[in-house]
């Protein structure tokens, strides 16, 4: 095994000043919800800030996107913020500290890295994977309740966005082996879900039927995405992100949002042509880099 490389001075001198940096800001926010602290921060609950959580963890994934890494350094900053008011909610509340919630990812990180810490060879990042599902089984099972062996799915959050919870769903169940052996089964599987919709929709009803058929036909494009190793999330993501700039294109040549209610959908669907032209050229002149 390799050995780790020394710390140097610099690198002691680096982390210290980390650890201050953030033990300053966890000062701060201690501050902010004690006692003739800020009243808006005082009143917030776990559940409260929660939609904030969620909306900051897009912010970054948006940041990382456009490459805007000044931008990146504040989400993070933000993202940060959720952590540390979760922390000192639980500290106010008697349930754990931030130094709880450090100490235990230290812990953790070192025991899911034996191959680093300990005496566990990995030749390569798939070994790693294996190793870490291994313990990952062991951990969970020795939280298990004695009379009720716990399952494979219980440590996917059912509160996490509906097309994560199903990637996350499906490359689950493969490890087992329960999974489509190709893609091209996932394309039969498509087609199957798309005429079952469709015959619910022939029956003229919008119920709790078209509901279903539409999530089933949802999940197969979620798992055809994993198959095809592409996160659907972000696909999606860069998808919108394209509409909206082609819209935005057609907005501008047609002369705003008044010109473009009166027009036929024939003359909408030309500047959609003419705007995914436009794009197309413009991406050609490119680097991949600037494409991203």
């Amino acid at each position: 095994m390799t050995p780790a490389p020394e710390t140097t001075k610099t690198d002691i001198q680096t982390q210290a000043a980390t650890a201050e940096a953030l033990g300053r800001a966890a000062a701060i926010m201690a501050r902010l919800r004690a006692p003739g602290g800020c009243p808006w921060d005082r009143e917030q609950t776990f559940d409260s800030i929660m939609p904030y959580t969620l909306e900051e963890t897009y912010e970054v994934f948006d940041a990382i996107e456009r490459r805007a890494w000044p931008e990146l350094k504040d989400e993070l900053g933000d993202l940060l913020l959720q952590v540390l008011f979760y922390a000192e909610m639980a500290s106010d509340a008697g349930y754990f500290t931030l130094r709880d919630v450090a100490e235990n990812l230290s812990e953790k990180l070192i025991r899911r890295h034996p191959h680093v810490f300990g005496d566990v060879a990995a030749a390569d990042a798939n070994a790693v994977l294996r190793n870490w599902e291994q313990i990952k089984r062991e951990e969970k099972n020795a939280k298990a309740e004695p009379e009720r062996p716990a399952s494979m799915m219980d440590d996917i959050p059912r509160s996490m966005p509906a097309m994560l919870e199903a990637r996350k769903l499906g490359s689950r169940a493969a490890k087992v082996g329960f999974d489509w052996p190709s893609v091209e089964g996932l394309f039969e599987k498509l087609g199957e879900e798309t005429a079952e919709l469709r015959e619910e929709l022939v029956a003229g009803v919008q119920n709790e039927r078209v509901e279903e058929e539409l999530g089933d036909l949802l999940f197969t494009a979620v798992n055809l995405a994993r198959h095809l190793q592409i996160d659907p999330e972000l696909a999606l993501r860069k998808t919108n992100a394209k509409f909206r700039q082609r819209f935005a294109s057609m907005e501008q040549e047609a002369g705003g949002r008044a010109q473009m209610e009166a027009m036929a959908a024939e003359e909408l669907e030309q500047l959609w042509k003419h705007a995914k032209t436009s794009e197309k050229q413009r991406g050609e002149k490119l680097t991949p880099e600037e494409r991203r």
